[in-house]
C-alpha cells in the first residue's frame, strides 16, 4: 500500500537522506535521462561479459586482453551481437586497460583485401580504425592505452591510440572473397596478436589494480538489475567533457562510481519507480531505433557523437558496433515504397541494381537479411544470409543487364534462386553495407535503389 500511495502522488516532495528533494515527475524525468545516457554502456557490457567474462557460456570467446579469431562468417547461431554482418570473419578482443596498455599486431596482407580493427569505447563510440583505410595493408604494432596513460613508447610501435575508457571492445573484420578463400583468411587471422605492453617490451609488469568482482549480466538482468549494473560500470568510464549534467543526474539517483546501488538513501518507492522507468524508456529507445535510417548520423567518434545521447542509445539497441560512415555506409531497408513494414508472411519484394548503379566502394558491398523481432540472421533452407559483391559473377541479369534481387520467404524458382535472399515468415529488415564507400556514396550523388513490392 505504501508504494501505491506514493505512485499516486503528483505534487508532494520526498525528502531523502543525503539526496535532494524529489517529486514523482522529477524522479521519472531524471531517471529517464540517466537510463538513456547509461544504456549503451550496459548494452556493451552485455556483449563483453558473454565474450570474455563468462567461461562456459555459449558465446564465450576467451579471457580479457586476448585476441580470438572466428574462422567463419556469422550464422543465426551467433546471438550476442544484433545485426551482425556475415561477410567478414570476425576476431575479437575485450580490453581491460586498467593495469597497462595492450599492443595489437595487424599482419601485412595483400592490397586488394580489406581488414580493420574497430576500437570501441565503453560508451560505444568508435575511437579509431587501425587497418586498410587509416594505415593501409602493411600491418604494424598498435599500442592501445587507457585514459591518461603516460609511459615510454617502445621501438616498433606504429601508432599509440588512447581509449577514453578502461573497458573497451576491439572487433577485427577480415574480408572473405568466397568460401574457397577461407584458408587464406585463417592465415591472416593467425597473424593477429595481442600482448600486454610489458610482455611486448620485455619490461617488468606494473602492479595490478585490485581484482574486480565482475557483475553477471543477461538480457533479463538488463531489466531487473539495470541500475546496479549502470553504477558498477561508471568506474571504467570517465565522463566525457560536456557530460556534467548527465553525471549529476546519476548522482541525484544514488548512481555513483564504486557505490552499490540503491544503498540506504533511496526509499523502496523510488527504487520501484526507477525500475518502471527502465521498462518504459527501453521501449522509447527501441521505437527510436526503428526510425533510424541514416547510418551516417548514428555511429562515430566521441567528438561526432557528443551530446547525442538518445541517438547513441538507439544505435546501441538497433545495431551495436556499427561502423563510422567513413569505414562503412549502411542503408537500412525496413519499409516498402508505401511505407509498410517488410513482411515475409504477405509480401514479396525486389531490389534492382541497374548496370551503372552498383554500390560505389573501394572495398566491397553486401545486403544482409535479419528478422525484425530478434534482429538476428535468418535461418533458411539454402543457408544464405546475404548477397554481396564477390557473388556478382554468379547472379542472374535481366535483358537490360540489371541485377534484380528477390527478398521473400519462398524461393522465386530455380532459375532465379541465385538472386534470392531468403526472408523469414514475419517482419524483417535488410541492411546494405558499403565498405570504404566512395565520395559519390557519401555526398549523395549515388542513390541506393528502393525496395519494390512484387
Amino acid at each position: 500500500m505504501k508504494r501505491r500511495t506514493f505512485l499516486q502522488g503528483t505534487t508532494a516532495l520526498m525528502v531523502l537522506p543525503s539526496l535532494p528533494a524529489f517529486a514523482q515527475d522529477d524522479i521519472r524525468a531524471v531517471a529517464r535521462e540517466a537510463y538513456i545516457y547509461t544504456y549503451p554502456m550496459v548494452k556493451n557490457y552485455l556483449t563483453m561479459y558473454q565474450y570474455a567474462l563468462e567461461p562456459g557460456g555459449s558465446q564465450y570467446k576467451g579471457p580479457l586482453n586476448t585476441l580470438v579469431s572466428i574462422a567463419r562468417v556469422y550464422t543465426p547461431e551467433d546471438t550476442a551481437i544484433i545485426t551482425p554482418n556475415s561477410d567478414t570473419p570476425y576476431s575479437f578482443i575485450v580490453f581491460d586497460l586498467r593495469t597497462e596498455p595492450v599492443v595489437v599486431t595487424m599482419p601485412p596482407i595483400e592490397k586488394d583485401r580489406y581488414y580493420s580493427l574497430q576500437l570501441i569505447d565503453l560508451y560505444t563510440n568508435n575511437v579509431d580504425y587501425p587497418g586498410t583505410r587509416v594505415d593501409g595493408n602493411g600491418g604494424g604494432d598498435f599500442l592501445i592505452a587507457g585514459p591518461g596513460w603516460k609511459g615510454d613508447m617502445p621501438k616498433g610501435i606504429k601508432r599509440v591510440i588512447e581509449m577514453p575508457t578502461t573497458l573497451a571492445m576491439g572487433i577485427v573484420r577480415t574480408q572473405l572473397f568466397s568460401p574457397d578463400d577461407l584458408e587464406r583468411v585463417k592465415e591472416v587471422q593467425a597473424g593477429y596478436k595481442a600482448q600486454p605492453l610489458s610482455v611486448y617490451a620485455g619490461t617488468p609488469a606494473p602492479t595490478a589494480p585490485p581484482p574486480v568482482d565482475w557483475m553477471p549480466v543477461s538480457d533479463e538482468l538488463m531489466v531487473t538489475n539495470y541500475w546496479p549494473l549502470a553504477a558498477f560500470l561508471l568506474q571504467f568510464a570517465p565522463p566525457y567533457p560536456g557530460d556534467d549534467a548527465q553525471r549529476e543526474n546519476l548522482a541525484k539517483l544514488g548512481i555513483q562510481e564504486r557505490v552499490t546501488w540503491p544503498g540506504t538513501a533511496l526509499s523502496s518507492d523510488i527504487v520501484a519507480l526507477m525500475k518502471e522507468v527502465v521498462v518504459a524508456t527501453e521501449k522509447e529507445i527501441r521505437d527510436e531505433a526503428a526510425r533510424l535510417t541514416d547510418s551516417s548520423k548514428i555511429f562515430g567518434t566521441p567528438e561526432f557523437m557528443k551530446g547525442q545521447y538518445m541517438t547513441r542509445a538507439a544505435a546501441a539497441q538497433g545495431g551495436i558496433y556499427g561502423n563510422s560512415v567513413q569505414e562503412a555506409l549502411y542503408v537500412i531497408y525496413a519499409f516498402d515504397g508505401n511505407r509498410q513494414l517488410l513482411d515475409g508472411r504477405r509480401g514479396k519484394y525486389t531490389l534492382t541494381f541497374s548496370v551503372d548503379m552498383l554500390p560505389p566502394v573501394d572495398a566491397f558491398w553486401s545486403i544482409t537479411m535479419y528478422d525484425k523481432p530478434k534482429q538476428l540472421l535468418v535461418p533458411n533452407p539454402i543457408d544464405r544470409y546475404l548477397i554481396n559483391s564477390p557473388m556478382l559473377a554468379d547472379l542472374k541479369r535481366n535483358d537490360k543487364g540489371d541485377v534484380v534481387l528477390y527478398l521473400q520467404h519462398e524461393s522465386p524458382g530455380a532459375e532465379l534462386e541465385a538472386n534470392w535472399l531468403p526472408a523469414p515468415s514475419e517482419t524483417f529488415y535488410a541492411v546494405m553495407r558499403l565498405y570504404l564507400p566512395r565520395a559519390e556514396a557519401l555526398d549523395g550523388r549515388w542513390k541506393p535503389p528502393a525496395v519494390e513490392t512484387l
